[in-house]
C-alpha cells in the first residue's frame, strides 16, 4: 500500500475506495463475465494500476471525459475514484451497451458514492457534446476507436487509449484512414504495451 500511496500520491481514502472497487469487481465476476479468471488473479496490477497510470495524462483544465465500452469500469471507475481527489470538477460519462455491465457500474456508483453519469447505449447512437478527454480500454482496434470518437471530438480533444503489444500494427492500420497527432508512452504494467495520446483527428480523403 505504501508504494501506491507514494507513487501516485493518492490519499488513504482514495486507496480504500480502490480496494472496495476491486473487491466489488471480483464479487460480481462470479455472476457475470467482467474480466477473465486469469486476469482476476492479478486484478490489482493488471486492471487497477493499469488504469490508475492514466491519471497523469489528465489536466486540471479538463472538465468532460467520456469512456467508451466501460465494461468492468476500467479505466473510468478508477479515474473517477482518483479524480475525486485530484480533479473534482471533472465530469465522467461511462457508455456501456450491455445491460448487466451497466447494472454493475450503477452498483459501483452507489457503493462508492461517485458523481458519474452512466449511459446504457451503443456509442454510435449516443448524442453528447464534445469532450475534453475520451478513454477506452480493450474495446476495439485503434481504427474503430477513432471512428467512435470522431463525433465527440474537436481539435483539442485528447484521446487516451491503452494499447497492447500489437499497438504499432494498429497505429499503421489507423493511419491509412486517419490523420492525427500522437505520442506513445510505455505502460507501467507491461513493457510491451503502451498508452497512446492522440489529438486532432481527421479522416484521410480516402478514409
Amino acid at each position: 500500500m505504501k508504494n501506491i500511496l507514494e507513487k501516485y500520491n493518492v490519499s488513504r481514502e482514495t486507496y480504500d475506495k480502490l480496494i472496495t472497487f476491486q473487491n466489488t469487481v471480483l464479487k460480481w465476476n462470479d455472476k457475470i463475465n467482467l474480466i477473465s479468471k486469469t486476469s482476476a488473479e492479478n486484478i490489482w496490477n493488471r486492471h487497477i494500476i493499469d488504469s490508475l497510470q492514466l491519471i497523469k495524462f489528465i489536466e486540471s483544465k479538463d472538465l468532460v471525459l467520456y469512456d467508451f465500452g466501460s465494461g468492468a469500469g476500467f479505466p473510468a471507475i478508477v479515474l473517477a475514484i482518483a479524480g475525486k481527489q485530484f480533479f473534482p470538477n471533472l465530469k465522467i460519462t461511462l457508455i456501456e451497451s450491455i445491460g448487466k455491465k451497466a447494472m454493475f457500474l450503477n452498483e459501483v456508483k452507489n457503493i462508492l458514492n461517485l458523481d458519474i453519469n452512466i449511459l446504457q447505449n451503443r456509442i454510435e447512437k449516443t448524442n453528447l457534446p464534445k469532450a475534453n478527454i475520451i478513454t477506452s480500454r480493450a474495446l476495439a482496434s485503434l481504427d474503430k476507436l477513432l471512428y467512435y470518437a470522431e463525433p465527440f471530438c474537436d481539435k483539442n480533444t485528447k484521446l487516451i487509449f491503452p494499447k497492447g503489444e500489437k499497438w504499432q500494427e494498429e497505429l499503421k492500420t489507423a493511419q491509412q484512414k486517419w490523420r492525427f497527432e500522437y505520442t506513445s508512452f510505455s505502460s507501467e504494467t507491461n513493457k510491451n504495451s503502451c498508452i497512446l495520446i492522440i489529438k486532432n483527428i481527421r479522416r484521410n480523403k480516402n478514409g
